[in-house]
This record gives C-alpha cells, sequence and structure tokens, in this order.
C-alpha cells in the first residue's frame, strides 16, 4: 500500500522532520480534493484538520455582516491552509473556499493533537514550523484591512 510518506517528506513544511516524526504525521494524513466554489472550512466550525495544497487556490475569507465576503489571502500549491486546529477552542476564524479544482492533503488536527501530546519534540516542531505561517496570516490580514479600510483602519 502507498503511503503519502515522500509527498509530506518532499514538502517544504515537513522537509528535514525526523522520520519517526514524519511517521508519526503519516498516519494522520490523507488525499482530499475541492471542486471549484466548495467551501473547504467555514468560520466558526470545529477546527480539526489542516491542509497541504497540492493543486488548486483557496480563498481565505471574512464575511461583514453587511456586503460581499472580502478575500483576506489566496493560497494554491505548496501552502498551508488552516492552523485554528491547534488554537483552542479549535474553531476556523474565517471561511476557505475552493477558487477552482483544489487538491491536497489533509491532516486530522485531533490526530496530531494526541501525538504532539505524547511526543513533545513534535509539538516543538510542529509549532514551530506553524508560527511564521499564523505570522504570515496575521500580515495578510493587516495588509488587507489597511486595503479595505485605509485611513479608517482601527489603531491598537
Amino acid at each position: 500500500m502507498k503511503t503519502l510518506e515522500p509527498i509530506l517528506a518532499e514538502h517544504p513544511f515537513f522537509k528535514n522532520l525526523d522520520k519517526r516524526h514524519l511517521e508519526l504525521v503519516v498516519g494522520c494524513a490523507a488525499n482530499v480534493r475541492f471542486d471549484a466554489g466548495r467551501f473547504v472550512f467555514r468560520e466558526g466550525e470545529p477546527a480539526d484538520q489542516f491542509y497541504l495544497i497540492r493543486q488548486g487556490k483557496v480563498a481565505i475569507e471574512i464575511s461583514p455582516p453587511q456586503g460581499e465576503p472580502i478575500i483576506m489571502q489566496t493560497l494554491s500549491e505548496g501552502e498551508i491552509l488552516g492552523w485554528s486546529w491547534l488554537v483552542p477552542p479549535y474553531h476556523w476564524q474565517f471561511d476557505a473556499q475552493a477558487v477552482e479544482l483544489t487538491r491536497a492533503i489533509t491532516l486530522d488536527g485531533k490526530c496530531l493533537r494526541e501525538k504532539c501530546q505524547e511526543d513533545h519534540g513534535l509539538g516543538y516542531e510542529l509549532l514551530s514550523r506553524l508560527v511564521p505561517i499564523i505570522g504570515k496570516s496575521m500580515e495578510a490580514a493587516r495588509l488587507q484591512l489597511l486595503d479595505v479600510y485605509g485611513d479608517r483602519a482601527p489603531r491598537s
């Protein structure tokens, strides 16, 4: 039976991950596909997975009470989608919608959280690899707010 191990081992997110950690991660992985227009996840839903996009594009959106959704970021091949699986209370903070046919590897967040609890080294590795992605997400949100609100953007 062919596993996803070689694909994950070559992905930049998992590159140089210790073999035993990679084997733990592979046990939580599966292939998925999303047709254009399909939501990968919706704001407020349980966040129990994240995705490695292999092909296609996914738009990260927020939906203001009035008006059209605002695209905060568009992710494509090679990028990571979703980090809310790692942060309690494990609910999505945004919507994610496939812009075109998208193929991805889904990683079960509950499975990974359990494996990280058992092996803190794996937890450290995943967290240190996710922090830059979270930072990139926050920067994209900040830039989008500046674009949408201009001089009216709230200041902290």
